[in-house]
């Protein structure tokens, strides 16, 4: 063994220096790209992969874990919800960045309301307090806030703090965070086929022209896309009544990771591996 000035060591062989030069040349052209990210070991490895030009139109987000991370640490359910806010504003800003056009995460759904009460008030309150502290760096990134669900079922003060995020990002064109509040997907189906319906009854819709573009049009999410990537965390494989509709063709993605440890890295790992599959949509 040679130290390494000793006569005996080899300088790199040629295709070795090739390799480190075409290394630090597309890693400066990654950081000039994505000058946010620190990069570490696995963040570096990825963001290397990722192919800018394949960024998922629309990522859906399952923010599953909350309660269970708490209850393994011996805390309330509640401080699991506090702690997967950070989580949230992360995927928010990584979204952003990376070009994602519309980002929806599954904050509150119908069926939770059967949680004990205290729960659920104080996620109304973390509601209203998040949007109220976050929506000037919200506003300041472009980022467009819209809320989808049965909004007429929550209580007053949380549909006013929706509204005024709403009207206050109204013309922001980065990115759409697309909030899903007392929703359910069943739920969105039937409210469609009653609009559907009324307009029927009403002469402006005939039976005969309805198909699934025309009823697409009287979802929650008229006018997006559908979700290209689902998100979800704490290792559940279902979609839990989350986008029925919008999710036929979707590629899901699920981690054993609890919502408040979800981290950009993970972001980075959904993204990859999506870019690595090839969505045939029925066809070969």
């Amino acid at each position: 063994m040679h130290d390494a000035g000793s006569v005996g060591s080899s300088a790199p062989r040629p295709h070795r220096m090739l390799a480190r030069l075409a290394d630090r040349v597309w890693l400066h052209l990654a950081e000039s790209s994505w000058p946010w990210i620190n990069v570490r070991s696995e963040e570096h490895r990825l963001l290397m992969e990722l192919d800018p030009a394949r960024i998922p139109r629309h990522v859906a987000i399952i923010m599953d874990g909350n309660g269970r991370w708490a209850q393994r640490r011996g805390l309330m359910r509640t401080a699991g919800h506090r702690a997967g806010v950070r989580s949230l504003k992360e995927a928010v800003r990584t979204c952003a960045k990376l070009g994602v056009e519309v980002l929806s995460v599954f904050a509150f759904s119908t069926e939770n309301w059967q949680r004990p009460a205290a729960e659920v008030d104080m996620l109304m309150r973390l509601l209203t307090e998040v949007l109220r502290e976050e929506i000037d760096e919200i506003d300041e990134a472009g980022v467009r806030v819209h809320a989808i669900g049965r909004l007429d079922g929550l209580p007053q003060d949380v549909v006013q703090q929706i509204r005024a995020a709403e009207a206050r990002t109204r013309a922001n064109r980065h990115m759409l965070l697309n909030v899903a509040l007392n929703y359910g997907g069943r739920a969105e189906i039937v409210d469609a086929a009653v609009r559907l319906a009324q307009d029927v009854a009403a002469g402006k819709v005939s039976p005969e022209t309805v198909d699934e573009e025309s009823f697409s049009r009287y979802l929650y999410t008229a006018g997006l896309p559908d979700p290209d990537l689902l998100i979800r965390t704490g290792g559940e494989y279902r979609v839990s009544n989350f986008m029925l509709w919008q999710l036929a063709y979707s590629e899901l993605w699920v981690t054993p990771v609890f919502w408040p440890d979800f981290r950009r890295v993970h972001l980075l790992q959904a993204i990859v591996d999506y870019q690595r599959r090839h969505r045939r949509f029925g066809k070969v």
